[in-house]
């Protein structure tokens, strides 16, 4: 290949993103695995037929297809047979519940980590690889709603583990707004709902004219549910502030109190984590209760980093439902944003903690085995490509951050800090580097000297 070129909306980090992505993959996990959600794989691809179930999604699917694709009669493939690379985690995680749930305990506390891949228009944060971490806990026929309360806590423990600024969890209900619409009138509740989940795009006004004219709102319905998108709140002053507006329904009263339980547990467990936000509306119809969207601090033109709610029906055998409530990272969207903006680097871009010098290449074999004796007790370690001048082997350590350079000597060796300058004799048996240079780590930006 004589000549590359990019391809937008495929990210590749460098070496040093790469260990903020792998760090920030490895905390994610370990705080999932300490809620005691078990980790899965599903395959990257699924029957074209299950991917689009979604129909507003089925623009975005990569089909899978072989160079030389064997085709019926028609010259066309037989449409059941096609498979497509999977769009979100939800899809394949809906066929691998059915698939598998005679296997599995309910209820199934799950997370998964892979790539998806969307075709939609590469943006910033938006890409068409990307990696998404999700966690989900799912019910055979029925979920209690403290899982409603649980979810979003533990996302929140999650993302507040990673080097990444403040994070706020907005949480609304779908049945809150959809006794709303329902008392006021409105027929057309998912319509209203999907438009109202353009707020943020086309404001107060833009919205107002798409509820008259796609839903058939009258001005009088338009204004009443603008008026329930602009309340927010922290406790059970949400309930007030939307009875106040003159609309009740039972579906609207549960609703209300399934999201005061959810706030007052939130402010309990983890104060100032939770804001209730009824202009949350989460435009996907299959939302039943709970729905959540987190967006960080000081950088909510990103959107929403993490999204997710309460659905009645996963999937369905026939026999048996599935009802889950889970939420979803887009993992690629934060990073892009951590290392555009340098919120968190990493402190060398290689694992190595010591370069061990080579003398000449005669005696090569003696750093090898140094290297040796101290890769076994655990420090990562990598011999000079070349016997140059010391002060060249060095200067390639300190270009790739490795902060350790030993040298090898008849009458004993030594190690040499060439951060600050301190050398010392050493034992390839005994010497181990500070547990903080041990490996590479992700350093939190200086809030102050972002400012």
């Amino acid at each position: 290949m004589a000549r590359t070129s990019s391809l937008s909306g495929f990210p590749e980090w460098l070496p040093d993103g790469r260990v903020v992505e792998q760090h920030v993959l490895d905390s994610l996990r370990r705080t999932f695995e300490l809620h005691g959600f078990a980790g899965i794989e599903t395959r990257a691809v699924e029957p074209l037929s299950q991917l689009l179930r979604k129909g507003e999604t089925s623009k975005e699917v990569y089909l899978l297809q072989r160079l030389q694709e064997e085709s019926d009669d028609a010259g066309e493939v037989d449409a059941e047979r096609r498979l497509g690379l999977h769009f979100d985690l939800t899809v394949p995680f809906a066929r691998y519940v059915l698939e598998h749930a005679g296997q599995l305990a309910f209820p199934f506390k799950r997370y998964q980590i892979q790539k998806v891949w969307r075709g939609e228009r590469p943006q910033d944060g938006r890409f068409r690889e990307f990696t998404q971490a999700d966690i989900d806990v799912v019910g055979a026929d029925t979920l209690p709603f403290h899982y409603e309360v649980e979810l979003p806590l533990v996302m929140a423990e999650a993302l507040t583990a990673l080097p990444i600024p403040p994070v706020r969890v907005s949480v609304n209900n779908r049945k809150v707004a959809q006794g709303f619409y329902e008392a006021i009138g409105l027929e057309d509740v998912e319509g209203t709902l999907r438009t109202i989940d353009k707020l943020d795009k086309v404001g107060p006004e833009g919205v107002a004219r798409l509820l008259m004219d796609e839903v058939g709102a009258t001005p009088e319905q338009a204004a009443h549910a603008l008026e329930l998108a602009d309340i927010s709140g922290t406790d059970a002053s949400v309930a007030d502030q939307v009875l106040a507006l003159g609309a009740r329904s039972p579906l609207l009263d549960e609703g209300l109190g399934e999201l005061v339980a959810l706030l007052e547990a939130a402010h309990e467990l983890s104060p100032g984590t939770v804001v209730a936000d009824l202009k949350i509306a989460r435009g996907l119809d299959y939302y039943t209760g709970s729905v959540y969207e987190t967006t960080l601090l000081g950088h909510e033109d990103l959107g929403s980093i993490c999204s997710g709610g309460r659905y009645d029906s996963l999937a369905s055998d026939g026999r048996r439902t599935y009802p889950g409530v889970g939420l979803s990272i887009g993992v690629s969207r934060l990073l892009a944003r951590l290392l555009r903006d340098d919120l968190a680097t990493a402190t060398r871009p290689v694992p190595s903690a010591v370069l061990v010098a080579v003398t000449d290449e005669e005696h090569r074999r003696a750093s090898d085995r140094v290297a040796r004796r101290l890769r076994a007790r655990g420090i990562p370690t990598d011999v000079a490509p070349v016997a140059a001048k010391f002060g060249k082997q060095i200067r390639y350590a300190d270009r790739r951050g490795i902060p350790f350079v030993w040298f090898p000597g008849a009458d004993g060796d030594e190690v040499k800090d060439i951060r600050s300058g301190e050398q010392v004799s050493a034992d390839a048996g005994t010497w181990a580097p500070p547990e903080d240079d041990l490996l590479p780590r992700v350093v939190r930006a200086d809030p102050a000297a972002a400012r």
